[in-house]
C-alpha cells in the first residue's frame, strides 16, 4: 500500500538520507521555495517515494506531499490526480497542486493538510479515538451520493485489472450497498485533526463504486495490524453496522488475490 500522510510504519519509512529524485528537486524549484526541506516520509511496495515538503522560511509542518513514482511500477499517479480532482468539494481529500508525468517517471505533488495520520504515534496510543474517527470517516465518504462517480472498483474490475479467474476467490456475495469506496482503506490513509476527528482521506488512487463490504473488510484488517490493543466495536458502532462475516471473509480474500 502507499499512504500519503506522514510516516505510519516504520518499516516502510525510507532513511533520512534517501537520495531525492532529480524530477523532484525541479518540480521543487518551479513551486518557488524559498529554501525546500524534503524528508522522506514513505516508499512503497514497487519502488515509490513520498516526501513531505517544508519551505525553509515556514514553520516546520509540511506545506506540500511529492508522490514520485518511475514507471516501472505499473501504477498510475494520474489515476490518483484524476480521482482527488473529481473528489474536491465532495469530500474531505488533498488538493492536487501539480501533475507532472513523462515516459520515465511521474510526479504528484498536493497540499498538506492540518492532521497527522491516524496511526500516528499519538493515535496508537489512543485507540479508542482512532477507531471512532476511522468508523466515521468511512461512514462519511459511503454516504456521498454515487450518482456521477466516473470510477468504479468492482469485483469483476478487480479481477480483469490483474487477469485473476473469478474462481480464484470464489462466488462473490450479493450486493449490500454501492457506495464510493477509497480503494484502499487501511488506517494510514485517513487523517485526523488535533482533536481526533476525522479529517480526510488520502491515497485515492483506486477510488471507486462498489460494495461498501470492499471498503469495510480491508480497513477491519488493517485494525488488526495498526492497533494492537483496540476494541474493534467502536469502529463497527462508529460506522454504524454489523459486522458482516461472510462479506468480510470475501473481500479480504479478493483483497489478498489482487
Amino acid at each position: 500500500m502507499d499512504h500519503l500522510p506522514a510516516p505510519s510504519d516504520p518499516a516502510q519509512a525510507p532513511p533520512p538520507d534517501t537520495p531525492v529524485p532529480c524530477a523532484v528537486v525541479t518540480t521543487l524549484d518551479r513551486l518557488g521555495l524559498v529554501a525546500p526541506v524534503t524528508r522522506p516520509v514513505w516508499r512503497n511496495s514497487v519502488g515509490g517515494l513520498t516526501f513531505a515538503i517544508t519551505d525553509g522560511d515556514a514553520p516546520a509542518a509540511a506545506q506540500f506531499y511529492v508522490k514520485w513514482n518511475p514507471r516501472t511500477t505499473g501504477e498510475s499517479l494520474a489515476d490518483e490526480a484524476e480521482r482527488l480532482r473529481w473528489i474536491r468539494d465532495r469530500h474531505p481529500a488533498p488538493v492536487v497542486v501539480e501533475l507532472i508525468a513523462d515516459e520515465h517517471e511521474e510526479i504528484l505533488v498536493t497540499r498538506a493538510l492540518p492532521g497527522s495520520s491516524a496511526v500516528a504515534e499519538r493515535w496508537v496510543a489512543d485507540p479508542d479515538t482512532a477507531l471512532r474517527a476511522l468508523g466515521e470517516g468511512l461512514r462519511r465518504l459511503h454516504d456521498m451520493p454515487v450518482e456521477g462517480c466516473p470510477f468504479e472498483w468492482s469485483v469483476a474490475r478487480r479481477l480483469e485489472a490483474d487477469g485473476i479467474p473469478a474462481d480464484a476467490v470464489g462466488p462473490a456475495p450479493d450486493i449490500d450497498r454501492l457506495v464510493v469506496c477509497q480503494g484502499d482503506p487501511c488506517a494510514p490513509n485517513t487523517l485526523l485533526d488535533d482533536h481526533g476527528s476525522f479529517l480526510a482521506h488520502v491515497d485515492l488512487a483506486r477510488l471507486g463504486i462498489a460494495d461498501r463490504w470492499a471498503d469495510l473488510a480491508v480497513m477491519s484488517m488493517s485494525l488488526e495490524w495498526n492497533y494492537p490493543e483496540r476494541d474493534e466495536r467502536i469502529f463497527w458502532d462508529a460506522y454504524g453496522v454489523e459486522p458482516d462475516v461472510r462479506r468480510i471473509d470475501y473481500y479480504r480474500r479478493l483483497w489478498d488475490a489482487t
